[in-house]
């Protein structure tokens, strides 16, 4: 590999609220900086998957300002200048446009490696290889990348992507032209999508080389270009702080997704083998957590009387939950809280905490 000569830098983009994960996450300790499977966060998993491909002083992270002291904690090998604290939330696309424009300025024209901390993937080295390759070819053909994972079901809770012409294939990673973005789509244009043989499953992860991702940025959400140009000029100075709360206060919020990528012409994919999964609720951990020999995920002390595919998650893995009866339930312990639902309500609860939230 000629990993090398690449001039990579990876952005680790950890600012999510994480409300699918209550009672376990919570506005103060949002799923990426929790240990849900008893060894390290997601946040540090992520870090753990590119840290051999480039050094601490090239990753950077960005999350919510409120966050910024848990990440030095769970990561201190990155420098603070690196851990960069977003004053408000306004989706992906100013936090690409923000990480793009401050790594234009500290390192010239590098190839940025894009990445969320609340995905599972293995094997590692097939993931950084496939990295690599779309690197490789993100710094030569100065397009931008994303990673399309091969469907497994018809998945409505995850955007798709269509590909077109292959370009290339880089020693068993195949490359191909993008034709359109999709949204989440309703279950029977999920199955004709999977059926079709020609979509991914859109990761939310890319490749681009800075120069290339502000260019895109520019013409599709100027403002956004502008307004984080302007406030990364005073990085590193004592007024970053203003002019950064300044710019994300004057901008809409948009992901990346809608933002450019959906307009964007210049786009292509890797066609990623590497297992993947997006940690997105209570149910994306199933197959992380040990199973009895009727089909309950459980970690803790779960007696059964009659009880069948039922997830159950004690934060203590002392605790103790007993089930008679029941079937396809999410039973969630975390402290003096408790979350019990149907498995097919799972999806709900994020509007039930909005409504919380809001009275």
């Amino acid at each position: 590999m000629n990993e090398n000569k690449l001039d990579l830098v990876v952005v680790i983009m950890a600012g999510g609220a994480g409300t699918r994960f209550w009672p376990l996450s919570t506005q103060e300790r949002p799923k990426q900086f929790l240990d849900l499977f008893g060894d390290r966060t997601l946040l540090q998993k992520s870090f753990d998957r590119v840290s051999s491909l480039v050094p601490p002083e090239r990753i950077l992270v960005l999350t919510n300002a409120a966050f910024v002291s848990i990440v030095k904690d769970q990561i201190p090998q990155i420098p603070i200048e690196n851990i960069i604290g977003e004053p408000v939330r306004r989706d992906t696309a100013a936090a690409v446009a923000l990480a793009a424009a401050l790594c234009r300025k500290r390192f010239g024209n590098p190839v940025i490696v894009t990445l969320t901390a609340d995905h599972l993937i293995e094997p590692v080295d097939l993931f950084q290889k496939t990295l690599l390759s779309a690197a490789r070819r993100a710094a030569n053909d100065n397009v931008l990348y994303t990673f399309g994972i091969e469907p497994t079901y018809p998945a409505t809770g995850y955007g798709y992507l269509e590909r077109g012409m292959q370009i290339a294939d880089d020693n068993g990673i195949q490359h191909f032209h993008l034709v359109r973005f999709k949204e989440k789509p309703d279950p029977e244009t999920a199955c004709q999508y999977v059926e079709s043989g020609r979509f991914y499953w859109n990761s939310g992860m890319f490749v681009w080389t800075a120069d290339a991702i502000l260019k895109e940025i520019e013409t599709h959400l100027p403002k956004h270009a502008k307004v984080v140009s302007d406030a990364v000029a005073f990085d590193k100075t004592p007024q970053w702080d203003h002019a950064l709360k300044t710019a994300f206060e004057s901008i809409h919020a948009v992901s990346i997704d809608f933002g450019v990528m959906e307009k964007s012409h210049n786009v292509c994919c890797v066609a990623s083998k590497f297992s993947w999964r997006d940690v997105g609720g209570w149910l994306a951990i199933k197959s992380c957590l040990p199973k009895d020999q009727k089909g309950n995920y459980c970690r803790g002390k779960v007696l059964t009387l009659d009880a069948t595919d039922n997830l159950v998650f004690c934060e203590d893995p002392e605790d103790t939950v007993i089930l008679i009866g029941v079937k396809d339930l999410v039973i969630v312990r975390a402290g003096p809280l408790t979350l019990i639902t149907h498995k097919d309500r799972a999806e709900d609860l994020k509007k039930l905490l909005q409504a919380t939230e809001n009275n």
